[in-house]
């Protein structure tokens, strides 16, 4: 039998990642690209046609080696009919009908999801998750993002849109995010958000992965900026603990990567004012995949639906 493959996609806020996988969900091949340089839905659609060929090209792969292709979108989309509603940071997407636009081009089964599902996903099948029942994972960057698996399986939703954690408010009044809201999480702790207090404090830029390591080395201010991220952040999962008595929740994405100051902070909390059932039961623990847990997520999504289609007939 010959061997088959799956590509998937993680669209981010920042990059286009696209990656190649064996049967075993494994990265054998992938790219890169800045997501700011498409300034439209076209013009990002063209980029992931020529990538998605140009990996399969350096494969010498043609379309019957592949089982289908995943995609990971930073924002609402309808599972089912493979359209993008709208992203919260990225203009221009508004009811774009996604999947059907690429199968055309591609000639390849198309599957879509939140890119934050197929987080939660990969790092369910993979990752941190694992063995776990009930598990909240989040990815801190652009924006916020949040997948669930309830009862070993992942959770949608009616819409297609649960596990928006990064919208959900935390204040009654506050500043004006990018979803539409006020007050919500992400218009706090999103790494914009955070490097708007980094120059208001320091006076200067600081890259996000300077602040952590200034942090760990011990930095009063960096510290202070991390610790009150995890509080907030920790003051949206007191809800969230107590509405889903989950007993995992991961936490990825570039701001993870502060280290203990924020794990610790977002776990006192918790502790603090979660319910002492739920709280007793939930460990805070961070993403394993790092990140290429969207693409991991992407090739799983489509493992999954395409063994579902082989069951079904």
């Amino acid at each position: 039998m010959k061997d088959r493959y799956y590509i998937g996609i993680d669209l981010g806020g920042t990059n286009l990642k696209i990656a190649l996988f064996d049967s075993t969900c494994r990265i054998i091949g992938r790219q890169v690209l800045p997501t700011e340089i498409f300034a439209q839905p076209k013009s990002l659609i063209t980029a992931i046609v020529s990538s998605v060929n140009a990996i399969m090209a350096g494969r010498r792969l043609n379309t019957s080696a592949i089982l289908g292709i995943g995609i990971g979108l930073p924002g609402p989309v309808d599972v089912t009919q493979g359209v993008v509603h709208f992203f919260p940071n990225i203009p221009g997407w508004k009811e774009v009908p996604l999947r059907s636009i690429l199968e055309e081009k591609l000639g390849l089964p198309v599957f879509v999801d939140n890119d934050a599902n197929l987080m939660c996903l990969a790092e369910y099948k993979a990752g941190a998750a694992r063995g776990s029942t009930n598990a909240v994972c989040l990815t801190l960057g652009t924006g916020v993002g949040g997948g669930l698996i309830i009862d070993g399986r992942l959770f949608r939703g009616s819409s297609f849109a649960a596990g928006e954690i990064g919208h959900v408010p935390i204040n009654e009044h506050g500043p004006a995010c990018n979803c539409g809201g006020v007050a919500c999480l992400e218009s706090y702790i999103g790494n914009r958000r955070i490097a708007h207090r980094v120059r208001m404090i320091f006076k200067k830029d600081i890259p996000l992965e300077d602040l952590s390591r200034m942090a760990r080395r011990g930095n009063a201010k960096a510290a202070a900026i991390w610790k009150d991220v995890g509080r907030k952040l920790g003051v949206a999962l007191v809800g969230v603990v107590n509405l889903l008595n989950p007993d995992r929740i991961v936490i990825g994405g570039g701001v993870a990567n502060a280290g203990s100051v924020l794990f610790d902070a977002v776990s006192e909390t918790i502790l603090m004012q979660a319910m002492v059932v739920q709280a007793k039961k939930v460990r805070v623990t961070k993403a394993q995949l790092g990140s290429d847990a969207g693409m991991i997520g992407a090739a799983f999504l489509v493992k999954e639906e395409t063994d579902k289609r082989k069951t079904a007939r």
